[in-house]
């Protein structure tokens, strides 16, 4: 401990003894380890912030050498776009565009030509509910026992007429 034997220490609390005293030497060696604890945190704090200062510096240095690299890079890429590639990208953001136009107008006439197929067979399915319900109420008219004591009447009238 600061380069310090064993002997060394032992002179140093003899002298402590008999300089202080007894009664003194308590409270003198409390307040040595709290001036050591006080003393270390603020070593330890002061190493840390320089520490802290240090990355601080660093990230600084990174930021500035990735900032002048974009920039490099962009005046690089706008040197080299000449007229004619700008002209190819236009092109080919045209081309683009007018595929995926067909693929809508395509997809377009698909779900219409499906609409009116839909259409065709729901108004096919209302003519024969149509059909259905006239079949129905004629099927109600000649289970009605009315309609059946008419029926009968008027069969009897024919067979006494033809008779």
């Amino acid at each position: 401990m600061f380069g310090m034997s064993l002997p060394e220490i032992i002179v140093i609390l003899v002298i402590a003894v008999l300089v202080l005293g007894p009664d003194k030497l308590p409270e003198a060696l409390v307040k040595f380890a709290k001036f050591f604890k006080y003393f270390k945190a603020q070593v330890s704090s002061a190493k840390s912030n320089f520490e802290q200062e240090v990355r601080i510096a660093e990230l600084k240095a990174d930021a500035a050498k990735l900032k002048s690299s974009v920039t490099d890079i962009s005046s690089n890429v706008r040197k080299k776009l000449t007229f004619e590639e700008l002209d190819e990208l236009k092109k080919s953001a045209s081309d683009f565009s007018a595929e995926l136009k067909n693929s809508l107008d395509f997809s377009q006439t698909n779900s219409d030509n499906e609409n009116s197929r839909i259409s065709g067979e729901n108004s096919r399915i209302g003519s024969e509910n149509q059909v259905l319900d006239k079949l129905n109420v004629l099927d109600k008219l000649n289970s009605d026992p009315l309609n059946n004591k008419i029926d009968e009447k008027t069969d009897e009238q024919k067979a006494g007429k033809n008779v």
